[in-house]
């Protein structure tokens, strides 16, 4: 689970596994893999970082995007 922010602040929190797709447009917008968005206060790296850290924490390991974070270039996760 990961945290994040609602445009007026709010933090709510979202299962890092249901994420399909986080995209800025120009507000970040979060979808999950039921299709359901969610538009965030937070940045679109700042949302990749967290569940990339959020999965190093349940041992996951070497993610497909872990890489493409590192060389600083965003894609889909």
């Amino acid at each position: 689970m990961i945290t994040v922010h609602r445009l007026h602040g709010e933090p709510f929190v979202i299962n890092a596994h249901l994420i399909s797709t986080v995209e800025a447009a120009p507000d970040t917008v979060i979808t999950l893999v039921s299709g359901q968005k969610f538009v965030v206060k937070d940045s679109v790296e700042d949302v990749v970082e967290q569940v990339i850290q959020y999965r190093r924490r349940l041992g996951v390991g070497n993610l497909p995007c872990d890489q493409d974070v590192d060389a600083g270039v965003l894609g889909e996760m």
